[in-house]
């Protein structure tokens, strides 16, 4: 009897776990989404605002580099003062900021909100991270953390095709204002669930010794500085890419908003429908094989890019752009949960930290070489992606190996425990 009781008590907090995960998508969703809805109306903003491209482009940097450096502070602040209070308050945050671009006169006040809600927004997917990485084992990890950035690709897919879509229609204020609505409608999902989120416990106070302790750590070992060292060319190179391709179908092929919001589509299809299978590959198999995949995918799309290619092949190229970040960011992510357990805050801060870092620097330094032309900024960008496909292959050889240990590692502590309980 105590064993059915035990069994359906699993059970039970399993589906709590899956329903908190399902409401933590949603709200990645919809921070990506907002965030790259921007990205395919550069060059109407720019008309609107009687400003260059290059200028109004700085709305997404604006954002995403004040997101990063705030995700790293919030994400280390958990470790102090719970998951839950940051998490909750950052979505609200977000709801409020969002609603207040909505009221832009200028582009200096939209870059201005946009600022704010980078710093007032950034709580959320860290930690949302940090919370699978409590809630599933390491060996059944791939798969929620799967949906976590399939949600991300989705966003950004969704968010620039519909961007370009609703604006006609509602305006760009109106498409802030909806997904502030919707924003609030999931932080009223994710109240009953907020207990899953986790407190700080007296076993995480510590001083600022400690503290430096443990980024050494994380950056002292050679894992640790080939992981940070990827998420950070991850970024700089996907987000590069992906900001200015809005206005590479424009000069390109001549498209409107409407038309390039479709031809952007593809951008997180892939992770939006493969992503959970993707985990459970890099779950089976290791994640040695694929991040070097993943890189090199990425490159040759992106290299397709600067040649004379029909329409068709182009939007194609853009998909399996994103299918590259499929294969890899969300499998960095998880080494990056094995980095360090008891300071999971720390370790998934540095990561999102420098990978938002990286979406900033890499779509300021695209915008910048685009003065050379599109070509000679595609080119720079492949040329180096492509190097680091070639040196991730050495460089990520053991991280099937550390899976099977971890796996093993983790059913070992797994079967002790339900011994004793037994």
């Amino acid at each position: 009897m105590t064993r059915l009781q035990n069994a359906l008590t699993v059970t039970k907090s399993q589906e709590r776990h899956e329903r908190l995960l399902w409401i933590l998508v949603a709200a990645t969703f919809s921070i990506f989404f907002q965030a790259y809805a921007i990205a395919p109306l550069i060059p109407q903003l720019s008309q609107a605002f009687a400003i260059s491209n290059q200028t109004i482009g700085l709305m997404i940097p604006a954002y995403l580099i004040p997101y990063g450096i705030a995700s790293f502070i919030y994400a280390l602040l958990s470790d102090y003062i719970g998951r839950r209070r940051i998490l909750l308050t950052s979505l609200l945050a977000f709801v409020i900021l969002t609603c207040l671009t909505a009221t832009a006169q200028s582009a200096s006040q939209m870059i201005f909100w946009r600022f704010l809600t980078g710093l007032g927004a950034s709580g959320v997917i860290p930690l949302a991270l940090i919370s699978i990485g409590h809630l599933f084992p390491y060996e059944r990890r791939g798969r929620p953390l799967g949906w976590i950035f399939g949600a991300m690709a989705g966003g950004m897919a969704f968010g620039s095709t519909f961007g370009a879509l609703l604006e006609p229609l509602v305006g760009w204020r109106g498409i802030f204002l909806g997904v502030s609505l919707f924003a609030a409608f999931v932080l009223w999902l994710l109240l009953p669930y907020q207990h899953l989120l986790g407190d700080a416990t007296p076993s995480t106070a510590s001083n600022f010794r400690d503290l430096f302790a443990t980024f050494k750590k994380l950056l002292g070992s050679g894992r640790g500085q080939r992981t940070y060292a990827y998420v950070l060319l991850n970024g700089v190179f996907h987000s590069g890419v992906y900001t200015w391709l809005g206005l590479y179908f424009q000069e390109r092929y001549g498209l409107g908003s409407a038309s390039i919001g479709f031809a952007l589509l593809g951008y997180g299809v892939p992770g939006f429908l493969l992503g959970p299978i993707i985990g459970r590959v890099a779950d089976r198999w290791g994640r040695n094989q694929l991040i070097p995949l993943g890189f090199g995918i990425a490159g040759v799309s992106a290299a397709i890019l600067m040649f004379d290619i029909p329409l068709v092949v182009a939007a194609g190229a853009v998909a399996s752009l994103s299918l590259g970040y499929d294969l890899t960011q969300p499998l960095l992510a998880g080494i990056v949960t094995t980095l360090n357990g008891k300071r999971g805050g720390q370790a998934m801060g540095l990561n999102v930290f420098i990978l938002f870092i990286g979406f900033g620097i890499g779509s300021f330094l695209f915008g910048e070489a685009m003065r050379l032309g599109f070509n000679a900024a595609l080119g720079v960008f492949v040329a180096v992606e492509l190097v680091a496909t070639l040196v991730a292959i050495p460089l990520f050889r053991s991280e099937g190996l550390n899976l099977k240990h971890n796996s093993s590692r983790s059913s070992s502590c797994s079967n002790r425990k339900n011994s004793s309980t037994l």
